[in-house]
Formats: C-alpha cells, structure tokens, sequence
C-alpha cells in the first residue's frame, strides 16, 4: 500500500489526470507518489507542482540548490516526513559529492544541532528553517535581522522561507495521507551533478 487514499494508476489516467500525469513526470520517466496522491483532485497536482518547481527547480534562486535540498531535509526531519527527507537527502548527497560532508550534515540533523556541520550565512539559514519549522508562531522581526547580521540578504531569505514553507505543506500532504515511496525512483541528480 503506497497511501491510505486511493492513487488512479498512470495507466488508468484519462482526460485532466492523464495530462497532469505528463507535467509531472520525473528525468526518470516515473510519476512519484506525491502527484499520485493527488489523483482524485488533479487540479491540485498541477498547483502542487508549479509551487515545487518556482520555490526549488529554478535557475532564479542563487543559494546553491544543495543547500536547498538540506533545507528541504532539515525541515522534512523535523516533520518526521521519511518520503522528503529519503528522497530529497538522496539529492543533497549527489549534489554535495563528498560523502564525509553530506556524513556530517545528517549527523548535525539528526542531533537538532545544525551548528555541528554549519557555520555563518548557512547556519543562521538553517536555524531560522528549524524556528520556522517547529515555532511558526513565535516567529519575530529579530528571527529576520539575525539573517541580516549574517550576511543574508533578503532574497536568500526568502528563498530559504518559501522551500520550508513547501516541504511544511509537503510533509503534511504526505503524512497525513501515508504516502510511501513504494515504486518511486528515489534522488532526482545523477552522481557528478553540482558540489557544495
């Protein structure tokens, strides 16, 4: 069982859900689980996956996208969301190429303590992912300008706030439907793409 709702097949798709299968299909030539979840409703697979692609797959942002990709692992660990954190650490470690380090930031990760494996920009970033993450609600201005005595400015910040903001909604997606990654090709970059 991939979810505990019903996901229609990619060969019983026909009409609205047949092309929005198309729009999402992986460099792989599959259809993970998380637009399947979707099937009943295609309309929000199609919203689902324009929000993913503008806040992680576009040439625009100008953090590296490993880091991204730990964003997105940080906050989906935090969630206790094993479909994001399985699939988008596998990114983080090809785009990283350094086992050691990618070794060393799931260490800092699971400890809660993101101060073992990163310093500066990358770890004000990281910190404020976590309060965002889990304290959304004592959120404050000050949370904002300790990015800004980082070095941060403030289209990084914002890149960093939208892909925890996506993988928040994400995670709850996924929890809250049991999705798995039963039949998915996990890890969307082949070995040699990007290093941190």
């Amino acid at each position: 069982m991939t979810a505990w709702i019903r996901m229609i097949p990619l060969e019983e798709a026909t009409g609205t859900l047949a092309a929005a299968y198309a729009k999402v299909t992986t460099p792989h030539g599959t259809v993970d689980n998380v637009m399947k979840a979707h099937s009943l409703r295609p309309h929000t697979m199609e919203g689902h996956v324009a929000l993913y692609r503008s806040v992680l797959h576009t040439p625009d942002n100008t953090l590296p996208f490993w880091f991204l990709e730990v964003i997105a692992s940080y906050t989906s660990s935090l969630n206790q969301c094993l479909y994001s954190f399985t699939h988008h650490f596998t990114n983080a470690r090809r785009l990283i190429n350094d086992k050691a380090r990618s070794d060393a930031i799931l260490a800092a990760m699971n400890a809660r303590k993101p101060e073992q494996a990163f310093s500066g920009k990358h770890l004000a970033l990281m910190l404020y992912a976590g309060k965002l993450t889990t304290q959304v609600g004592n959120m404050q201005k000050p949370d904002v300008d300790a990015l800004h005595v980082a070095g941060c400015d403030d289209g990084e910040i914002l890149e960093v706030n939208q892909v925890c903001a996506y993988f928040n909604y994400s995670n709850r997606l996924l929890n809250g439907l049991g999705v798995t990654t039963e039949g998915d090709v996990i890890g969307y970059y082949t070995e040699t793409e990007g290093t941190a």
